[in-house]
């Protein structure tokens, strides 16, 4: 096959040099220049940066796609391409093509997600593990995947092995998950869905399998409901679940109490956030891919932030429009929004989103030269080499696209229009509707020009309601797609957008906005020049409290002419955001069902699927979450998670029932657990940043990570961030690695991965030693007592022994005696713990650190 050949840049940049364009370049916005250096900066696998700011990320897009366009008729030139992609503005590509178009250090696919499964056989042992690497191959080419467990028989079936009987779902859960957790590419971790139809007789085991800490947490689950189940659940009636799955002749049948099974799914929801759930039915009924399933395109599962329902081997590419870049003279009374500009660019997204699948199509081709160039075996080779074969098929076939959204919540406001109101929402919708049409025409017009997708036929499409709906609101391009057929597939989808959003410095995706204003706290030296110190710690640490304001709250606060640089206290932010249009249009304020009712009304105007949270304060009900479930079911949504602040933070505990107060206190377990609850202690010492990541288990220290904050080899991670989990995993190698895991703002994880190999080795060796000790039982006050006798030549190790003693003070319990140790003031003997700090019961006098 005849490969393009990329050309390599010369050119190349330090980390710091690239930081402090592109700091620049977002205008000093510190979390979105990180982000873009360390994901989607083209870069070597020696980390050498070859491109200083996004401008010339733009550049290197632009010129591929452009290079593209010359195939056809009428093509965009490069300059046309990057006035529309620059600056984030307009068209934005999403994770993989922002990386990967380009790129000639990575043999990588542009696809952002995959599904995989085959019929027959992968009930087999053969056939799991085939799936099992599958899945590996692709999420070491960086894409997410997504598969379904409907097809494994339920446990208790009869095998003709040596187990006799089948083992049922969730140890394949955990195989799968394991996989995942194995996977890493330049710190992006895999990303797996795993489905199974509530009509399984495993099914509750599924929906039980991540509430036992520890447990498949390489993974994100969601229950495939049908509108049988749904029914029985309003009805309070029976189901039945059987095996094969809705087969007239099962093998195995059950029957369940519905609203029973529904309890456990909100509940489980209400307390970790997951299952999620798809409304399966709605999915198929609505799919302009199925009317091809007996070709092959059969919906079975979705990709893991369930925005794209896909068939076996299809893959999706992601790209976002910037709503609030349509805005003229937003926050003004003025604003209006520009329909016909609007139009236009979904015309030029969608083509631009064509060529992308043409870009795939290469870096495919290359993927299966570099599969053919490997020096292994050809049978060790088959199973990754048919798997690019069949995903080739299918992009080349059907040429699915995936354009979405970005800053809904910011085009309300500057519109003067509060999000979750019906005038909003009415207003939306006609967005949406504007952007399935404009679409699906630029896709009837690329036909005329590149030739409909290989498999188009109108006559089985003609019943679809989807299709349907755009012949009643257009039926001109109906008929035109009659005459032409369509280049594409299926087109549209609404995606989460984490980091396209803290470039595009907008609200994500369809959401509103988080915060339009909230604190955050740097730490500084009470002894330094102009030092602020507005609040000092329980161990005695200063900081200095700021506020950050959202990009377009503080363009409404310019627009206003309000001051930006002034440091408002509480009273008067409430007083500012009273006045904007973000007040009580925060994901905390917005009426949960009015969001929910908005999904279903826009989801008829999106082909895919949209990946949305409903995020609830923690002290929701638990029959708020099934409401809200139930509502999104009958006004046609295709799926919905829910996220109840805190939920996810120490709630993932054991199945068993809870231990009594002296099992409690009882020793640690004599191996380490694979995933352990963890806290996040920043401190300072002589002007420099420390962090320590401290494991817990029932909240008491098992092991410590410490080293400096921000140095080149050091851990970046948010300031707002508190705790997470820490989990052993195993390199390649058979070593041991710890990582760290969070979950961002938006409720989706991220991990930091080897802080074992993220300190300087001689703190390592320290915090082995000091982990030990605290493995063992030692209690804190005598692992502090260690750690202070420690006589250790270097002052930064120094600094580092008084940062660890520190951070475990804050672990020993109120009221224990210091015993040995004197006040510094009067002498007494009489010392305690509080909140960390020694203090003299005597005197008073209390000292931190």
């Amino acid at each position: 096959m005849q490969l393009k050949t990329v050309e390599t840049p010369q050119k190349n940049y330090t980390q710091q040099e690239a930081f402090e364009a592109s700091l620049s370049y977002f205008k000093n916005d510190d979390l979105a220049a990180r982000v873009w250096v360390n994901k989607y900066a083209l870069k070597d696998s020696q980390g050498n940066i070859y491109e200083r700011t996004p401008d010339d990320m733009h550049r290197r897009i632009a010129k591929e796609i452009a290079r593209i366009e010359v195939k056809y008729p009428n093509p965009l030139n490069e300059e046309e391409i990057y006035g529309l992609i620059r600056g984030f503005k307009y068209i934005v590509p999403q994770g993989s093509p922002m990386a990967g178009i380009g790129n000639p250090f990575q043999i990588a696919s542009l696809s952002n997600c995959f599904v995989v499964g085959n019929d027959g056989d992968s009930d087999s042992y053969g056939g799991v593990l085939k799936i099992d690497q599958e899945q590996v191959q692709l999420m070491k080419r960086r894409g997410g995947v997504g598969h379904d467990l409907s097809h494994i028989r339920p446990k208790g079936s009869p095998v003709k092995n040596s187990a006799l009987t089948s083992t049922g779902l969730v140890p394949f859960m955990e195989r799968y998950s394991n996989s995942t957790r194995e996977v890493a590419q330049d710190g992006r971790r895999g990303a797996l869905m795993l489905s199974v139809s509530i009509n399984h007789p495993d099914a509750e085991d599924f929906i039980d399998a991540k509430m036992e800490q520890g447990k498949v947490t390489g993974a994100n689950v969601s229950v495939r409901m049908d509108d049988a189940f749904m029914q029985a659940v309003e009805r309070d009636s029976e189901y039945v679940q059987k095996f094969p799955v809705h087969s007239a002749e099962p093998k195995a049948f059950k029957k369940i109490d519905a609203k029973q099974v529904w309890n456990k799914i909100v509940h489980n929801a209400w307390q970790s956030a997951e299952p999620g759930i798809l409304f399966w039915d709605t999915i198929i009924r609505e799919s302009v891919p199925d009317c091809y399933a007996d070709l092959g395109y059969r919906t079975v599962s979705t990709n893991p932030c369930g925005e794209i329902p896909l068939c076996p081997y299809d893959s999706c590419r992601l790209l976002a429009i910037n709503l609030f870049s349509y805005v003229e003279e937003p926050f003004t009374e003025k604003a209006r929004f520009n329909s016909e500009l609007f139009k236009k660019h979904v015309a030029a997204a969608q083509r631009i989103m064509d060529d992308i699948i043409d870009l795939e199509l290469e870096k495919v081709d290359r993927i299966l030269t570099k599969i053919d160039a490997d020096p292994e075996l050809e049978e060790t080779k088959a199973v990754e080499r048919n798997l690019w074969m069949k995903i080739r098929e299918k992009a080349k076939e059907g040429r699915r696209t995936g354009i979405g959204i970005t800053a809904e919540g910011d085009m309300l406001a500057a519109l003067g229009l509060r999000y979750g109101s019906e005038e909003a929402n009415a207003f939306s919708i006609s967005v949406h509707k504007s952007l399935a049409l404009e679409a699906y025409r630029s896709s009837v017009h690329l036909a005329k020009d590149r030739g409909a997708f290989g498999i188009f036929d109108a006559d089985r499409e003609k019943q679809n309601p989807f299709i349907l709906r755009l012949k009643e609101a257009d039926e001109k391009l109906y008929y035109e797609m009659l005459e032409h057929g369509r280049r594409n597939i299926a087109l549209l989808t609404i995606a989460p957008t984490g980091t396209t959003s803290l470039m595009t410095q907008t609200t994500s995706g369809i959401e509103p906005v988080f915060l339009p204003v909230y604190k955050r706290r740097r730490k500084v030296n009470p002894n330094d020049n102009g030092a602020r110190v507005d609040f000092v710690d329980e161990v005695g640490d200063s900081w200095e409290e700021y506020l950050v304001f959202h990009h377009r709250f503080k363009q409404w606060m310019e627009v206003n002419g309000i001051d930006t640089e002034k440091n408002y206290d509480q009273e008067q932010i409430d007083a500012l955001v009273k006045k904007s249009p973000y007040y009580k249009a925060t994901s905390n304020d917005v009426d949960w069902l009015s969001k929910v009712r908005l999904q279903g009304s826009v989801q008829k105007w999106v082909d895919h699927s949209i990946s949305v949270t409903i995020n609830l304060p923690n002290d929701v009900s638990e029959e708020l979450v099934g409401q809200l479930y139930l509502e999104a079911w009958r006004v046609g949504c295709k799926g919905v998670t829910v996220y109840r602040d805190g939920s996810r933070s120490g709630v993932l505990i054991s199945n068993s029932e809870k231990k009594d107060e002296e099992e409690t206190l009882s020793p640690f377990p004599t191996k380490r657990p694979q995933t352990l609850e963890a806290d996040v202690v920043r401190f300072q010492n002589n002007k420099e940043k420390w962090i320590a990541f401290i494991g817990l288990i029932e909240d008491r220290p098992y092991e410590i990570f410490t080293g400096l904050v921000d140095d080149e080899d050091g851990i970046l991670i948010p300031r707002w961030v508190e705790d997470g989990l820490i989990i052993k995993n195993r390199n390649e190698d058979g070593t041991s690695r710890y990582d760290f895991q969070y979950k961002n703002k938006r409720g989706y994880k991220t991990t930091i991965e080897g802080l074992s190999h993220k300190f300087n080795p001689e703190y390592w060796n320290y915090a082995k030693l000091i982990s030990g000790t605290l493995r063992h039982g030692m209690v804190i006050e005598k692992v502090v007592d260690l750690i202070n006798s420690l006589q250790l030549d270097s002052e930064q190790i120094n600094t580092w022994k008084n940062g660890v003693a520190r951070a475990l003070k804050r672990y020993v319990a109120d009221g224990t005696l210091a015993k040995g140790q004197k006040c510094n003031s009067c002498k007494s003997t009489n010392l305690v713990y509080q909140e960390g700090c020694l203090t003299c019961k005597d005197c008073g006098s209390s000292k931190c650190g």
